[in-house]
């Protein structure tokens, strides 16, 4: 096992310092945390996040975040508090230039961190060669699988594993899930449709591992081949698909998602490469540089189910693997689905690295 590398904080003394990984997780960068050296109390210890990243603020130059929603990221892990888990793993949303910390979503690319991070913390005993933890979404309620690389039983980050969206490889993380379908509306199409009309636009509204609304990138007057820095610099059209996403968030059953970072606003064409979509995602109020793990999962259920938005664009594959088209590049998505085109299980592959252990400081 990679043995611990930074102290405890004694409970959150933010003076003191506390004790911080901060790690790569796929395509997204964040703190990782022991819940028992952040204060118990919800609102204390969203203030010290908040101090820790620097917002609220464009740049976060008084903190450690990266003035991207990409990097402002936080995984609070602790020990398991279900049977069929190893780990419990609280995914946290912290705003860039609002004082707002979220736990309305999961994210797989900082998940892909929380294996990793649970054995070099010391809250789970690794084993040679590989290491598989169940880890329990909190945020979700489900369980996921995360395969680690553990030669001589220590965490290794270098292996031949590339991700698009990350310069290089890494070792391999591979990750399953299973029962995700309405992991936060209740029901995998939470209208009871694959398609709704919403303002005159035809979307549909699919939760399998994460809420999204999806809508066709002709129907707003797009190629959806649009760069991430065309779709920022375009206020009327993130405009308009705020005032979708206020509208889709009361009928998805998430209530006004004024301060929610769900659902992503994610704009759909047909794929320009080998993939099997190409996808613009909002996350909420910036178009992300690739796409969030669950997001792309649920982008490919989409694809095989008649009379979604997504299924006339989709080039379907011959297996299970779904390439989704995302600014920099493609995810990798392994789909399982049923005779009807319905998904029974999803898993990607993503890497992480530690970039550095130590304490971070409030004060």
């Amino acid at each position: 096992m990679s043995e611990p590398q930074i102290g405890g904080s004694g409970g959150g003394g933010a003076s003191e310092g506390i004790a911080c990984l901060w790690m790569r997780g796929g395509t997204s960068k964040g703190a990782y945390f022991r819940a028992s050296d952040l204060p118990a109390d919800r609102q204390a210890r969203d203030a010290l996040l908040l101090r820790i990243m620097g917002s609220p603020d464009p740049r976060q130059i008084d903190g450690i975040g990266g003035a991207d929603p990409l990097t402002s990221k936080v995984a609070i892990l602790s020990p398991p508090s279900r049977d069929d888990a190893d780990i419990d793993y609280l995914f946290l949303q912290v705003f860039v230039d609002q004082a707002l910390v979220s736990d309305a979503q999961a994210c797989g690319n900082i998940l892909a961190g929380v294996g990793p991070a649970a054995l070099e913390l010391g809250l789970v005993a690794a084993q040679e060669g590989e290491t598989s933890l169940r880890i329990h979404m909190r945020n979700t309620g489900e369980i996921a699988e995360a395969t680690v690389q553990t030669p001589q039983g220590r965490v290794s980050y270098r292996g031949t594993t590339a991700i698009d969206g990350v310069p290089g490889t890494a070792a391999p993380v591979r990750l399953l899930f299973s029962n995700l379908a309405g992991s936060m509306c209740g029901h995998l199409f939470p209208t009871g449709q694959p398609r709704d009309w919403v303002d005159g636009i035809a979307m549909t509204l699919i939760d399998y591992g994460m809420p999204v609304a999806l809508v066709a990138a002709q129907d707003l007057g797009l190629t959806g081949q649009e760069s991430r820095e065309t779709l920022e610099g375009d206020m009327p059209l993130r405009a308009r698909l705020e005032a979708l996403r206020l509208q889709v968030g009361p009928l998805m059953g998430l209530g006004d998602v004024s301060e929610k970072s769900v659902p992503k606003m994610t704009i759909l064409s047909a794929a320009q490469e080998d993939g099997v979509i190409a996808t613009r995602s909002f996350i909420p109020h910036r178009c992300h540089a690739s796409i969030g793990v669950f997001a792309a999962i649920s982008v490919a259920s989409a694809c095989t189910i008649e009379g979604t938005v997504a299924a006339p664009l989709a080039r379907l594959p011959e297996g299970e693997t779904f390439r989704i088209e995302h600014p920099t590049g493609a995810a990798d998505i392994v789909l399982r689905t049923d005779g009807a085109g319905y998904p029974v299980a999803a898993g990607s592959v993503r890497t992480a690295r530690k970039l550095f252990a130590g304490q971070v400081f409030a004060d």
